[in-house]
């Protein structure tokens, strides 16, 4: 069984409250000046139906309904958020959205950009922890902050939906040292204790490392988790018992590993010394999962329309 956070309640509850406003900064991206378009179509009463047209786990429902809400229009669904959209080789009507035509086509392209984008994210989310978890890895498989500017929410959301972990949200949330902080600190040590008396206890302390070495320096500093980062399969193995026997007792401590992970070579790196394997290979360049929106028309008076 895997346990998912969408098990436990609905994700748009997660949300901040400044999440609708990028909606409407992306609608108005979209339509800076005159709507031509719109106004050729006007305000007559339509429905259009949202298709699925290629399978993968459906996610992003709130992005969606807020930009056809902002448009004067409401959705109503015909599958849940999470749930894997089969389509069989054709295409699946997965809600229906209600309000006046021009509505329906100023939210189209926002809507379907933000929902495919999202899938895609969740979809491939899913399938990296279905397949560690069947190899028998049962830590924690998290994304990373290598997110689209201005689009992080909707990846990370993405991410949630997929049941990966969604690491840290940005600089505030954890402070991770890499190797550009020590080196401009001087030492991990220094690095470490610097943050600490600036970041307090609430404030967790991750400490990038390239070898066995630096993670025993960093973890008698006091991080909080370390990153074997770049290490091969078998280093990670090596190292990580290694760690986990020489500190047992004295120090906790949790054990990351990243760089260069993807979903063809994860399963080389698993091992139960591991707490957290992080990729941006969830969520950087991943498929998107395709989505149509078509305004219905009767039956014999012409063909779906849509901008």
């Amino acid at each position: 069984m895997i346990d998912i956070a969408l098990d436990h309640g609905s994700l748009e509850h997660i949300l901040p409250v400044s999440w609708k406003s990028q909606i409407t900064a992306w609608l108005a991206e979209d339509t800076p000046s005159f709507d031509v378009g719109g106004f050729v179509v006007g305000d007559a009463p339509r429905t259009a139906t949202l298709w699925g047209k290629s399978q993968g786990i459906l996610a992003g429902v709130p992005f969606f309904n807020e930009v056809f809400k902002q448009c004067g229009c409401t959705v109503e669904w015909h599958a849940t958020e999470g749930c894997h959209v089969e389509t069989h080789g054709g295409k699946k009507a997965l809600a229906t959205v209600t309000g006046p035509a021009r509505g329906l086509l100023e939210g189209e392209r926002v809507a379907l950009n933000i929902l495919a984008r999202c899938s895609g994210v969740a979809t491939q989310s899913r399938h990296l922890l279905v397949n560690l978890r069947s190899a028998g890895y049962r830590g924690i498989v998290a994304g990373t902050r290598k997110t689209t500017p201005g689009f992080r929410l909707v990846e990370k959301y993405g991410m949630l939906v997929g049941g990966a972990d969604t690491h840290r949200m940005d600089l505030s949330t954890m402070t991770m040292l890499k190797d550009n902080h020590v080196w401009s600190r001087g030492s991990i040590t220094e690095a470490v204790k610097a943050a600490k008396a600036a970041g307090g206890f609430s404030l967790k302390i991750e400490v990038e490392v390239q070898s066995e070495e630096e993670a025993d320096e960093a973890i008698a500093a006091g991080a909080d988790i370390i990153m074997l980062d770049n290490f091969t399969g078998e280093g990670v193995r090596v190292a990580a018992r290694s760690l986990k026997e020489r500190w047992a007792g004295k120090k906790q401590f949790l054990l990351e590993v990243s760089g260069g992970l993807t979903a063809d070579n994860a399963e080389s790196y698993i091992c139960h010394d591991i707490d957290i394997l992080s990729t941006s290979s969830i969520h950087q360049g991943v498929p998107h999962v395709d989505f149509s929106l078509k305004i219905n028309v009767d039956k014999g008076t012409g063909p779906e329309i849509s901008s």
